[in-house]
């Protein structure tokens, strides 16, 4: 009677820890999904906010570069200067005024011309002829882009359904935009000039080409200062520093500096790196600087954390063996401890690739339209690029922040792809 009273207690306690058991298993399928769902969400609004981004509307015109127009007064060859300084615009209206059939007499389609390619088309112009004068005087087929708004409703991301009066682009520039297109001179086409070109007013023709310069040379100061820094005080604290008071206070800031927010950051390389040492504002140098010193602790511990995880075993028998301390550390404890290194620096870069907060401290969000040169020329980064296009009005502008973010998303994915391969590469497992 007793024994079968202690079986069935037992068969109670099987039941109610199977059933803790499946409520736990239950718990966290049910927590990853919510994960998985937000993630999906997320990647689904960016990717259908900000895919259209990767292709711009264009327009194909026979242009008459009319002498009158470039050379009004016949003063070309005293004045070459009159090349740059042309009214190429005036060139474009024209010849799309001729290819609609539009009474040149006509403001309000003379204004609607005018709105419907980017100004932009000017610098277009301006090079080929400069390049070669000998094109004035005939017709040249241009490629030119459509302006903001066209672009935006080829696209159909204006609603068309709301009154004239209160949207950007005209019924007459409607009916214009559905003619050019069933005869193929309007149509989209990859927008390479997305990745190539740099900051503007013009919305179609703005990029993230310098910010993309800027994020590579701040991404490699980062890593030619980090890295060998951040292995070197890991190894030093993990391998030959004593515990001793100093030892553990220079512990404690480290944890705790992987832990201060990065704003903090920036107000320190405003006041170190430009107010006292006088580098220059929106450099990419102070940006790697800055960035280096909140990347450190994160390769610190990450590196200390490898070094741990060598069994002592390893450093016994290489002593044992007559190897001195330092041949133990970087002959055979730093070549197993790398996977865990080259992980912690990914890590880091990735998280100092996606700052922007810091940046701003330092004017890293300033307009820069040409390409940085050297790591001290004024710069952005893909961050501050996508800050600062948030802030714009312009429908145009909205749709490149999300473009701008699906490609650092992308860059992120890369690189923490990238942490997971050379872990599991060069991984080793001990028993």
């Amino acid at each position: 009677m007793i024994q079968s009273l202690d079986n069935r207690r037992r068969e109670i306690g099987l039941k109610k820890r199977y059933r803790a058991e499946k409520r736990f298993r239950f718990y966290g399928l049910a927590a990853i999904s919510i994960g998985l769902f937000f993630l999906v969400v997320l990647v689904v609004n960016v990717v259908s906010q900000g895919y259209s981004v990767f292709q711009q509307t264009q327009l194909s015109l026979d242009v008459y570069l009319d002498k009158k127009i470039i050379d009004p007064n016949n003063e070309l060859h005293a004045k070459p200067e009159l090349l740059v300084t042309a009214n190429y615009p005036l060139l474009v209206r024209n010849a799309l005024a001729k290819k609609l059939d539009v009474d040149l007499t006509d403001r309000a389609s003379l204004r609607d011309l005018n709105a419907f390619f980017s100004q932009s088309a000017r610098v277009l112009i301006r090079d080929r002829v400069v390049a070669n004068p000998n094109i004035i005087g005939t017709t040249q087929k241009f490629t030119i882009l459509a302006s903001a708004n066209i672009d935006s409703a080829f696209k159909g991301q204006i609603d068309l359904s709301v009154p004239e009066q209160n949207r950007k682009v005209s019924n007459r520039a409607l009916t214009w935009m559905k003619k050019l297109a069933l005869e193929h001179s309007l149509y989209k086409s990859f927008n390479t000039g997305f990745f190539l070109h740099g900051a503007s007013s013009r919305p179609e023709v703005a990029g993230i080409g310098v910010a993309l310069i800027g994020s590579l040379y701040m991404m490699a100061i980062v890593l030619l200062l980090a890295l060998p820094i951040g292995v070197a005080t890991a190894i030093y604290l993990e391998e030959y520093a004593k515990k001793t008071l100093f030892a553990d206070i220079i512990e404690v800031n480290i944890n705790n500096l992987a832990a201060v927010p990065s704003i903090i950051f920036g107000l320190l390389g405003l006041a170190v790196f430009i107010n006292f040492f006088g580098l220059p504002r929106s450099a990419s140098l102070v940006g790697g600087l800055v960035l280096t010193l909140m990347t450190l602790p994160t390769i610190i511990i990450a590196t200390r954390s490898s070094l741990r995880a060598v069994p002592p075993s390893i450093r016994d028998a290489a002593l044992g063996l007559g190897a001195s301390k330092t041949q133990v550390v970087f002959q055979h404890v730093l070549p197993l401890a790398a996977p865990g290194v080259f992980t912690g620096t990914i890590i880091g870069i990735a998280q100092a690739l996606g700052e922007t907060a810091p940046l701003i401290l330092i004017g890293m969000v300033a307009f820069v339209a040409n390409y940085p040169t050297s790591p001290v020329d004024p710069s952005t980064t893909l961050p501050a690029q996508i800050y600062m296009w948030a802030n714009e009005p312009e429908r145009a502008f909205v749709e490149r922040t999300w473009g701008a973010i699906i490609v650092l998303l992308i860059f992120l994915a890369i690189l923490n792809t990238a942490a997971v391969y050379l872990r599991r590469r060069f991984e080793r497992h001990w028993s």
